[in-house]
């Protein structure tokens, strides 16, 4: 009997919920991270010695005791580097590998030993003596003002319309400030690198980092050799969250620097305590605001400024102090509008990069007073929300000059009040507190407006490598990085619609700057946008070749070739796509390619304060019903609804999770995670002990999430979807706004709570004791 005739199969790839590729490792405990990797014969290990002062000369540094002690194989300080002693990351020389005669902060990387374990290291390290003479230091932003307010970086400021008068015309005026806390990143996985050392200059590095190009660039410069000679590896993180994003280059240096001296393998990993001591945070923000409005709620003028716990150095607080700016309106439409950025020098850890890069302190802010517009008027917020909305073909212009013309958040809003039955539970919520003395009730429904894109514009960017083997199977690699979130399925997923083969086909390849060079950060929430458009590229320019392939050798023309699910049909005829890759490779036909992408239609430009720095916007709201105790301040989340707008989906189910994550992460950080300094400027929420993060009880146990899976990008993404990474972070806005409206409730809703973040318990029961003595007085 004749074999059937080959024909194409039915194979979807693309918008279906895949699970993570990693996930079966990640259960199994089989997927590898660095500190997995079989270590090279005669590994050397390093450990940090830090500052143990804030601010002082350094007047000696004495080894005698470290170099004596058992394994120690030498000490690496600023006279080592034979490059250039810096690992800024924006090139502004004011980040030193290890400081020369000052230290700027409390847990500064001093000195690094090296030794035969990480044990004799870490013991060797504590027995250095440090000669310091003290200098004053400053540890928060109103003292960092009051000491002048010297800035890192230089400010920003964005502004529209006729401030004054804007200010003049409005009915009402509400001054006041908000204090925003920052967050650690507590990454499962903490900061680590291996360097093993090559022949001539070359060294390869494996480091934990969302921005492998950074880390090449910086052990080069710290080398003093060519950036061709470093090779940087990635597989995976154990989470990021824009905690290695710049903060991996001074450990992957350290490594580097230590492997090629001694011309063995070193490895860097830091405790947990010394981790999370010396290395930035989410920007604390100190926010003073002056908002006009009239008796309907809306909003006439928006003057503000942003003050900022930057830290020693410039790191990334420029642009996270800009983007909080960009996200001071929201989803807000200001009629005049003037916002400003102060970068604060300041005694601490250099704060840097965190999920949603200063987004989620512009947003807080406009929220803060969008509550005390509403309980100026006695309205529920929602009422002032919906109000001062942006429009679609008019009132829609933001701070920074750019034009809003996908906005759907009238529509997220509406769909999510009605579907999560708002208004009748915020009735009863109402009536519930009216009869308990001691438990009250919040509940609040709150906005998101992300901007999507690097708003340093030649970020904007990637590159993908594609090879296509005899046998059928794909080989993808590309200068994103995987840190949990699912850019590597989804990119994936992208290559094998764009082949028409299963999943099972591509091979995902570790991330190198020797297959990929000058690749962006993985952050901004820029991953698949960036890299899937890369790797489709790719897919097209080998295509092409198929195609033209396929028409020569079954004599058709080539618009005649369809590419169908399995292969091509030339003509009637099918040819699987594993048998088309072996007779195109006998045929000589080029089987690789080098895709690339750019974001087009961006531009920006700082000094005027104008642009359009994002290609488009992702939305979404959340509703959050809490209770608290008014005797203790203790609370719970009790309900949370979502309804959130990532385009056409490419993956619902890794979406999903992203938002369900991302929610309980910023829960996190406007709830429990607080950074506290001591009097002496050190950090003393350094470990899980004293450092709260959610924890599996904490998520809401009605917790509903969905997509709204009727949004498809105007713009033409790939797969017409939109970035996820960041925008639900802000969704968790809802719950500190629900606490706001619980505590309000013991003055009968007359007077704005204006809680600073983190809303803790104890800042719970602050506010139930302050409102209640103020209304009494009233």
């Amino acid at each position: 009997m004749d074999p059937k005739p080959q024909t194409a199969i039915a194979l979807s790839s693309l918008h279906v919920g895949t699970r993570h590729d990693s996930g079966p490792k990640h259960v199994t405990g089989t997927a590898e991270y660095i500190d997995d990797l079989v270590e090279p014969a005669g590994t050397m290990h390093a450990y940090l010695g830090l500052s143990t002062n804030p601010h002082a000369e350094i007047a000696g540094m004495d080894f005698s005791a470290t170099l004596a002690a058992p394994g120690v194989i030498g000490v690496l300080t600023a006279a080592d580097v034979p490059g250039d002693n810096d690992v800024s990351s924006n090139h502004s020389h004011d980040e030193p590998l290890f400081p020369v005669d000052k230290v700027h902060f409390w847990g500064q990387p001093l000195f690094a030993v090296i030794a035969e374990t990480r044990e004799l290291a870490r013991r060797a390290a504590h027995l250095a003596k440090i000669d310091y003479r003290p200098l004053p230091f400053v540890t928060h932003v109103r003292a960092a003002q009051a000491a002048g307010g010297t800035l890192v970086t230089p400010p920003l400021k964005l502004e529209r319309g006729d401030m004054a008068a804007g200010m003049a015309g409005a009915p009402r005026r509400v001054k006041g400030s908000m204090e925003i806390g920052g967050q650690d990143h507590f990454y499962l996985e903490g900061q680590i690198a291996i360097a093993v050392p090559g022949e001539d200059e070359d060294v390869t590095v494996y480091s934990s980092t969302q921005h492998p190009t950074e880390v090449q660039v910086m052990v080069a410069q710290v080398l003093g050799i060519r950036q061709h000679a470093v090779t940087v590896n990635v597989r995976r993180m154990g989470g990021g969250f824009g905690g290695k994003e710049t903060q991996s280059n001074l450990f992957a240096a350290v490594a580097a620097l230590a492997a090629k001296k001694w011309n063995r393998a070193c490895k860097l990993r830091p405790d947990r305590d010394d981790d999370m001591t010396a290395t930035g945070k989410r920007h604390d923000f100190v926010v003073d605001y002056d908002v006009g409005y009239d008796e309907s709620g809306k909003i006439h003028a928006v003057d503000a400024v942003y003050g900022a716990r930057a830290g020693f150095s410039s790191d990334l607080s420029g642009p996270v102090t800009d983007r909080a700016l960009f996200h001071a309106d929201n989803a807000y439409w200001y009629p005049a509008v003037r916002v400003r950025s102060e970068p604060l020098y300041t005694n601490t850890v250099s704060n840097t990069a965190f999920r949603g890069f200063g987004g989620p302190q512009g947003m807080l802010a406009a929220e803060r007073w969008i509550e005390d517009i509403a309980y100026s008027l006695g309205k529920d917020p929602l009422e002032i929300r919906k109000a001062n909305f942006y429009g679609t073909d008019s009132n829609n212009i933001t701070p920074y000059h750019q034009e809003v013309t996908d906005n759907i958040i009238h529509r997220v809003v509406d769909e999510l009040e009605a579907s999560a039955d708002y208004q009748a539970r915020r009735a009863a919520i109402v009536k519930y507190n009216a009869g308990s003395p001691i438990l009250k009730k919040g509940i609040a429904l709150t906005p998101v407006k992300f901007g999507i894109s690097f708003t340093a514009t030649w970020y904007n960017q990637a590159g993908a490598l594609v090879h296509v083997y005899k046998d059928g199977s794909i080989h993808l690699s590309h200068g994103g990085t995987e840190m949990g979130q699912g850019l590597y399925i989804k990119v994936a997923q992208v290559l094998a619609d764009a082949f028409g083969v299963g999943l099972d086909t591509v091979k995902i390849m570790a991330t190198s700057t020797g297959k990929v060079p000058n690749t962006s950060a993985t952050a901004a929430s820029s991953g698949t946008d960036l890299n899937g458009m890369a790797a489709f590229d790719a897919a097209r320019q080998i295509k092409e070749r198929m195609t033209a392939h396929a028409a020569k050798l079954h004599n058709v023309a080539e618009a005649d070739v369809r590419w169908v699910p399995g292969g091509v049909e030339c003509g009637d005829k099918f040819v699987g796509f594993a048998e088309l890759a072996a007779s195109a490779y006998l045929n000589r036909v080029q089987l690789s390619a080098a895709g690339f992408y750019q974001t087009p239609k961006i531009h920006w430009d700082r000094a005027t304060g104008r642009g359009r720095p994002f290609y488009y916007y992702a939305y979404g709201a959340s509703v959050s019903e809490v209770t608290i105790d008014t005797l203790t301040g203790e609370y719970t989340v009790d309900r949370v609804d979502i309804l959130h707008d990532v385009g056409h989906s490419l993956n619902p189910a890794i979406d999903t999770g992203q938002i369900e994550g991302g929610f309980v992460q910023g829960l996190g950080w406007l709830t429990t995670e607080e950074l506290v300094w001591d009097d002496k400027g050190q950090l003393r929420t350094k470990a899980p002990s004293t450092y709260k993060i959610p924890l599996a009880s904490d998520v809401p146990p009605i917790f509903n999430v969905r997509l709204a899976e009727w949004s498809v990008n105007t713009e033409p993404t790939i797969g017409r979807s939109k970035a996820v990474g960041e925008p639900p972070f802000m969704l968790a806005m809802s719950v500190m706004e629900a606490l706001s409206m619980a505590v309000a409730s013991v003055a009968d809703y007359a007077i704005a709570p204006r809680l600073n973040t983190p809303i803790t318990p104890e800042r719970v029961l602050m506010g139930v004791q302050r409102l209640a003595r103020e209304h009494k007085q009233a």
